[in-house]
């Protein structure tokens, strides 16, 4: 029986490098890492090794990162120092970092290698409670700076060919993204209102209506109050490009995400055990 073909996530992650947290603030985050948990038991033993596209990473064009044993990137401030030594351990893959980029290159799209990069916590912070024990080997995507909906779906299209070689596609990011307004109320209108429409168009609209209200995102209600600054929603362009025909389900919901947020993630095609009961 050959492999199933992998389906594609976009994953919101959360806040800083909460699964190191200890303390009540933790529990903020209880559903979110529930879902994961239960992501992690869908997938079985399928993956052999994990790209994520981070919404913390992010140049002129795009760069892979490309070491044997990538370090850890401290991308958040204002946390206590224990969470500034915290380390996830997993392996990198210089193999799949080239085939990444033999992939886009034969879809026109330039990429560099990045030996030096580190784990940022939009890929630890997912990664602590998929796979604690830090044995897949994890590669991390870098955004386009110019945010292009269209150039990271291309993007998607190209790598799709690794859904079926063992290779976990995620998007990280976060479904409401607006920091100035995250701790208040204020945003809990903006976070609901742009979740019912990620809802609709991810879930509920055919493949090609999914595509084209993704192009013109900014139309959305709420969409620039929700994503003031697009870089922890364009993640979800190359999770959806890569898995672009294939139906979409909501893996993680909850609306008292800090009281009152609403946050979501999305995952596109089919589980593995489900793909595996289709064959029987």
């Amino acid at each position: 029986m050959t492999n199933p073909r992998l389906p594609t996530y976009f994953v919101s992650h959360g806040g800083g490098p909460w699964p190191y947290m200890t303390g009540e603030f933790r529990h903020n985050f209880d559903k979110l890492e529930q879902s994961l948990i239960e992501m992690r038991a869908e997938l079985g033993d399928e993956p052999k090794a994990i790209l994520v596209i981070s919404g913390h990473w992010e140049g002129e064009g795009f760069a892979i990162s490309s070491g044997a044993k990538p370090g850890m990137v401290y991308d958040y401030s204002g946390f206590p120092e224990y969470l500034y030594h915290i380390t996830y351990g997993a392996p990198g893959s210089p193999e799949l970092a080239k085939r990444v980029q033999e992939l886009l290159r034969a879809g026109a799209i330039e990429a560099q290698l990045d030996p030096a990069r580190g784990f940022d916590h939009g890929t630890f912070s997912i990664m602590k409670p998929l796979y604690p024990e830090e044995g897949l080997p994890v590669v991390q995507l870098s955004l386009d700076a110019g945010y292009d909906p269209a150039l990271h779906l291309a993007v998607g299209r190209a790598l799709a060919p690794l859904r079926d070689e063992g290779v976990l596609i995620i998007g990280s990011g976060l479904s409401y993204h607006n920091l100035r307004e995250i701790r208040g109320t204020s945003g809990y209108e903006a976070s609901r209102r742009f979740d019912d429409w990620l809802q609709q168009t991810l879930v509920q609209a055919s493949p090609d209506a999914r595509t084209e209200g993704l192009l013109a995102w900014e139309r959305a209600p709420s969409a620039r109050a929700a994503h003031p600054r697009e870089d922890h929603l364009i993640p979800l362009m190359v999770a959806v490009g890569a898995a672009e025909d294939e139906p979409g389900a909501v893996t993680y919901h909850q609306s008292d995400f800090f009281g009152g947020m609403t946050a979501s993630s999305f995952r596109f095609g089919n589980a593995p055990e489900a793909t595996q009961g289709e064959a029987q």
